[in-house]
């Protein structure tokens, strides 16, 4: 873990816009979604913040909270929307936060990747993904970096959405911390070296 001073950001002072960054975990609210596949943009970004001892507040369309690291304002949200309107929580935030394009880092579950895989992208489609798909509606393009965290596609015909809204099985739970432990070695990565450095030292591991 990169070893930086991270502390809770509360104040309204002027901020370059280049150096805030919204990281948003995509999932649904509720207990008896805590723990599905579908949710894992939540468990990286609860995982992210329990290890560097700091804490969510609900404030309009999501639960959010605020960072520094080493220059860097980190905005971290778990919209409240349910999967299928994120786009509209990550618009209002990135508008009323002057986020660039470019620092806006959405982290999601991706049927199309063995469990566990990571892999980062600039662009690209929605994939079937109804949080990417709106997030695409809202925003008017598929420029955004997205961070796909593979859930496998293993599941009958006809049985998607009861596979990712399922609970994850003990042999994937026994692996999720090393998973999630380079996760937030990820967002770290892209909010200090940046994409291509990111997706070059990370991708496929």
């Amino acid at each position: 873990m990169i070893k930086c001073l991270i502390r809770l950001f509360k104040s309204k002072e002027n901020i370059d816009p280049m150096k805030k960054f919204l990281i948003v975990g995509l999932g649904n609210i509720g207990d008896k979604y805590e723990n599905t596949r579908h949710n894992i943009g939540f468990k990286i970004l609860d995982y992210y913040s329990a290890s560097h001892d700091f804490e969510f507040k609900t404030d309009k369309l999501g639960d959010l909270a605020y960072y520094k690291i080493k220059g860097r304002t980190l905005i971290f949200l778990k919209p409240s929307t349910y999967m299928n309107l994120s786009g509209k929580a990550i618009k209002y935030w990135m508008a009323k936060e002057k986020i660039p394009l470019e620092n806006l880092l959405v982290i999601t579950d991706d049927l199309n990747l063995p469990f566990g895989t990571l892999r980062l992208k600039g662009k690209g489609s929605d994939g079937g993904h109804n949080g990417l798909k709106d997030t695409q509606d809202k925003l008017q393009t598929t420029k955004y970096s997205r961070f796909r965290f593979g859930i496998s596609n293993d599941f009958s015909k006809g049985r998607q959405v009861d596979y990712v809204l399922a609970n994850w099985t003990d042999e994937e739970n026994n692996q999720l911390k090393e998973r999630l432990e380079l996760s937030t070695k990820i967002i770290d990565s892209f909010v200090l070296s940046g994409l291509k450095i990111t997706m070059n030292n990370y991708n496929g591991k």
